[in-house]
């Protein structure tokens, strides 16, 4: 037992499975005599719902890891450059794979029956803004064991360092010329200080407009990243509304059918009644024609025996 190979097994499991099995394998060290391995198993903290959603895409999508690595490569290379058709190019593409990622953190977590919400995503998306950002965060994401989401600043810190070091390297080459030609004034030493304070003045105005830009592409990315979710929630809603209508309609259909098939048999009956009353009525004549009949021929009879009776007398 090795405190890497723990690790890989405790941060791929579920939050609310962690300390369980965290705690189970420090007392398997304690008892096995590792004590220093067994304090270190049990200094390992849970992760948060975040951060494990951000974990499940560098172990359940280990081909993504290296694209998104190089990725931030181009972009902090292209910050230091100043590289302006390169940094647009490459800002599209990180929109696009840090919101198809965060869709992807999602559905993976619903696959691993512990499904996440916006909120989540969108803390699984900044811990992808730091991993273009910084290498150290790279790193710390590539071996999928964060503990919460990484935080972005606003901004490549390798490239505002770049900036930064440009314009004070000039300086220090034109005070060793001025130098070597001989200025010593008071005067003249008080204007270029005035010129270094304005240059770094200058510098970092435009730094601060370098980060307003970017942080304003930052909120319309996270506001594309919304419509999109919201879009793609109400494709969602208006496909199952659309299931949900065929259903109805179909069942509207049985229900016509079924309609049509009963008021069939109710004019059937409805027949079969009228025929049966005219029978009725038609056996209803008959009985009285025959009654009458029978009580015309008892009568006759009745006139007869009165007749025969009275002769014999």
């Amino acid at each position: 037992m090795d405190l890497d190979a723990v690790a890989d097994e405790l941060y791929a499991l579920r939050p609310e499975e962690f300390v369980a099995a965290r705690d189970r394998r420090a007392l398997e060290a304690r008892e096995a005599g590792e004590h220093a391995l067994a304090k270190e198993i049990g200094a390992l903290r849970r992760p948060s719902l975040a951060a494990w959603a951000g974990n499940l895409l560098v172990r359940r999508r280990r081909e993504e890891v290296e694209p998104l690595l190089e990725l931030g490569d181009e972009l902090r290379r292209a910050h230091r450059e100043l590289d302006g058709p390169q940094l647009r190019r490459l800002a599209r593409r990180q929109s696009e794979v840090i919101g198809a990622l965060g869709r992807q953190s999602r559905r993976l977590a619903a696959e691993a029956g512990h499904p996440v919400g916006e909120g989540v995503q969108r803390e699984v998306e900044e811990t992808l803004h730091a991993v273009l950002a910084d290498p150290e965060a790279a790193r710390a994401w590539a071996a999928g064991r964060l503990v919460k989401p990484l935080s972005s600043t606003f901004g490549f810190p390798e490239a505002d360092e770049g900036l930064l070091g440009r314009r004070p390297a000039a300086a220090t080459a034109t005070r060793a010329k001025k130098r070597a030609g001989g200025e010593g004034s008071g005067t003249r030493a008080a204007e270029r200080k005035h010129r270094r304070d304005e240059e770094r003045g200058d510098e970092l105005a435009r730094r601060r407009r370098l980060n307003e830009a970017r942080r304003a592409v930052r909120d319309a990315e996270r506001d594309l990243r919304d419509r999109e979710a919201g879009a793609e929630a109400a494709g969602r809603e208006a496909e199952e509304a659309r299931d949900r209508v065929a259903a109805a309609e179909e069942h509207v259909g049985e229900l016509r059918a079924a309609l049509r098939h009963a008021e069939e048999e109710q004019r059937q009956a409805r027949a079969g009644e009228k025929e049966a009353r005219d029978r009725a009525r038609q056996s209803g004549r008959a009985v009285r024609e025959a009654r009458r009949r029978a009580e015309e021929a008892m009568a006759r009879v009745e006139r007869l025996a009165a007749g025969a009776g009275s002769r014999d007398a």
